[in-house]
């Protein structure tokens, strides 16, 4: 999955606007800045992974992952705010808004999400492909999916959640995004069916919540040069939190669970989908 990564990368600096237009270069250095600055690129990499295993258009996996990226970056940049999470690190450097100004991070987030749709349209895939996608990606990033899924994060500061509650939360905040991703990546193809799409939604839900989970451990084993921002940051701020709720051990279990529950669903689709199920193992043993 390197080779993903490299082409995510490529395909990235390539849809971004020139940092050398006089007009708005400050707005399109910061928002390459924010885009390009690491990552583990996970969105994208499903998108290739499931596109792959139904012999989906490549041109068309590319926009498709470029989409997904921008509007991971861009709900990272507004989530680090002083009005959200207020952190300064992200991914080992200074976060948007430290690095360049509040004004500044604030219009990237909007300006990648509006150039993420448009990416997502730069394919020749017939009309009904891209307008499902189109959806799709819509109602992973507003109110039903990952900004909703925020909302509920910012107004849980403090409280006690359940285990239901919580998972709730993740499906919408990280899951959502998670999920579109791997649907995106096989509505790059026609070789798909209606069976297909459920098991890989079971999939993609089940990491999900294993990418969350695991996130959640990290943050109390992990240290913040290894994390590339600031460990511990989700018990200073009293959130909700897999490790907090069920205990150290029981929070490294439940993602293993997860990862078990993910792959089991693949076992149902005819395809290897040998890359999807590598980034399964991924989600929960990283160490970042």
């Amino acid at each position: 999955m390197p080779s993903h990564q490299q082409r995510i990368s490529l395909a990235l600096q390539q849809r971004l606007p020139s940092t050398r237009d006089g007009s708005a270069a400050k707005l399109n250095e910061a928002m390459h800045y924010a885009t390009l600055n690491g990552g583990k690129r996970l969105r994208a990499m499903l998108v290739y992974a499931a596109g792959d295993a139904f012999d989906a258009d490549p041109d068309a996996l590319d926009s498709a992952a470029c989409a997904v990226e921008m509007i991971h970056a861009y709900s990272l940049v507004h989530d680090d705010m002083p009005m959200m999470d207020d952190d300064d690190l992200r991914r080992g450097k200074p976060t948007c808004h430290k690095a360049y100004d509040e004004a500044t991070a604030l219009l990237v987030g909007d300006a990648l999400q509006s150039l993420a749709f448009e990416c997502l349209c730069d394919n020749n895939l017939p009309a009904a492909q891209q307008i499902a996608m189109v959806k799709c990606l819509a109602n992973a990033s507003g109110a039903m999916g990952m900004a909703g899924g925020q909302a509920i994060d910012l107004a849980s500061v403090g409280k006690q959640l359940n285990q239901s509650e919580l998972e709730a939360m993740h499906l919408l905040k990280t899951g959502a995004l998670i999920k579109s991703s791997v649907a995106l990546g096989v509505y790059c193809s026609s070789k798909y069916t209606t069976a297909n799409l459920k098991h890989l939604d079971d999939y993609a839900m089940a990491i999900g919540l294993a990418f969350q989970v695991q996130d959640d451990v990290l943050d109390v084993i992990a240290d913040t040069a290894t994390l590339g921002k600031q460990q511990g940051a989700d018990i200073a701020r009293n959130k909700p939190t897999y490790p907090a709720l069920m205990g150290l051990e029981a929070a490294q279990k439940k993602a293993q669970s997860l990862v078990a529950d993910a792959l089991a669903a693949l076992d149902n689709i005819e395809n290897q989908c040998l890359a999807l199920r590598a980034l399964a193992t991924f989600v929960v043993q990283r160490n970042f």
